[in-house]
């Protein structure tokens, strides 16, 4: 199964993301969205964050999670390419999630993105599919 594909959208770039579960499709989420960010084969898993997200539903989960992860990125300059999610339920989240600090003379950024937005976003349980367009 693939964890993720790419969508067009006319300014922005969009994602599909897939998982046997709800929790491994927002884990490929993230990792599609860092995808569009950095080449991820350079990147080592040296150090890691904890992050830890409630909200009142599965689309504003969403919506946190991959925009605490930026958050992370744009202040701890921290790339991720692994994300292992430790609880996920009643629309609250617990990650390990793993990655290195940005390292210009290693590592290449593709594209910026500002941030995860609400449009046409979609949380599919039942199929485990997101789809989220990331604002750049």
């Amino acid at each position: 199964m693939k964890k993720f594909e790419l969508i067009e959208h006319t300014a922005d770039i969009g994602l599909n993301a897939y998982g046997g579960t709800l929790a491994e499709a927002f884990a490929n989420a993230a990792y599609g969205m860092f995808s569009v960010i950095a080449d991820l084969d350079a990147v080592r898993e040296v150090e890691s964050r904890q992050v830890e997200i409630s909200e009142d539903d599965a689309e504003a989960l969403l919506f946190e999670w991959l925009n605490n992860l930026l958050y992370l990125f744009d202040v701890d300059r921290i790339i991720f390419k692994r994300f292992d999610i430790t609880e996920f339920g009643e629309w609250k989240l617990k990650a390990t999630c793993y990655g290195e600090k940005y390292d210009p003379s290693r590592h290449q950024i593709k594209l910026g993105v500002k941030a995860a937005t609400y449009h046409m976003m979609k949380v599919d349980s039942e199929k485990n599919e997101v789809r989220v367009i990331l604002d750049v």
